[in-house]
């Protein structure tokens, strides 16, 4: 199990190494970070998704399971940021922290863990979680956020249009009308997958502030007890009262272990939340998940 989980950090480390040492640039990982958001991970998704067995993995119920999960995280996280007296835009930061998930690492881990099938299904369970979630997040940021109407819609409307979530609900479509893909489509989505990974993982470190930690305040500690603990027990919980075979139980696992994606930055910003802190949960998670991942994969995963 290490051996799949190193090579994972050992690049997130690397691009932070890199990053640190300016090379090649400030504006090269800008533009690494937009083509592996924009084009190499949605083709990897749509690809995983579009070819995949749904079948086997009784969708219906897995997806069941998934928005049942999300539903329960909501509600301890509710709870903790009631019990802490976490309010207003420093609860949008705990939300964030303790619902959402760093999908690049994620694929990347179960690609070792599992390798194709696995990946395949790991596409499927991003498809189900990354469009709730948002829409989940959005809820939050209307009721406790500083944002206005405007920013919602702006910012529901770039959700709808987001490239995840597009590749996502397109491979899913794709995959029910039975069309299949073209072999030389598949080749070029292939070649585009295997670099979304470790380019990926590269951005992951480049993104990481270490000044950031700084701003670590009270929702950092409690979001990532949540996240990076709790959620994969209940995830784990929920895998076996559902009857799930390992593969999936390994793959909602992992997904639940990871620590929250880069881009609640963006959305903290935008809606009036707290971005200085969710900035050290995002920094501070990451480096956690590297102690935290591999114990929870060794004491619920065998």
């Amino acid at each position: 199990m290490l051996n799949a989980l190193i090579p994972v950090f050992a690049l997130i480390v690397f691009g932070g190494i890199l990053r640190s040492l300016q090379f090649p640039g400030d504006g090269f990982w800008r533009g690494a970070e937009r083509l592996t958001y924009y084009v190499l991970f949605p083709a990897l998704l749509f690809l995983k998704l579009s070819t995949a067995e749904t079948a086997a993995l009784h969708l219906p119920g897995l997806a069941a399971m998934l928005v049942g999960m999300l539903l329960i995280v909501s509600a301890i996280i509710i709870l903790a940021g009631y019990i802490f007296n976490i309010h207003g835009a420093a609860f949008t930061s705990l939300y964030q922290g303790g619902i959402r998930f760093n999908t690049y690492v994620g694929l990347a881990v179960v690609n070792g863990l599992l390798g194709e099938e696995g990946l395949a299904t790991a596409a499927v369970v991003v498809g189900v979680m990354i469009p709730v979630i948002n829409l989940l997040c959005i809820a939050v940021f209307a009721y406790a956020g500083n944002s206005v109407g405007n920013g919602l819609l702006s910012v529901a409307r770039n959700i709808f249009t987001n490239p995840l979530i597009v590749a996502c609900v397109l491979g899913i479509l794709w995959n029910y009308l039975g069309w299949g893909v073209p072999d030389l489509l598949i080749s070029v989505l292939e070649l585009l997958s295997t670099t979304a990974l470790p380019l990926g993982l590269l951005s992951v470190g480049a993104g990481v502030q270490i000044t950031a930690i700084g701003n670590a305040t009270s929702a950092f500690f409690i979001s990532s007890t949540i996240k990076l603990l709790m959620v994969p027990a209940l995830a784990y919980m929920l895998c076996v009262i559902a009857g799930q075979h390992h593969l999936i139980t390994t793959v909602v696992v992992v997904f639940a272990a990871l620590p929250t994606a880069s881009s609640a930055y963006i959305l903290a910003r935008e809606l009036g939340g707290d971005a200085p802190s969710m900035a050290a949960i995002i920094t501070g998670q990451t480096l956690l998940a590297m102690v935290t991942l591999p114990l929870v994969m060794r004491y619920l995963i065998h």
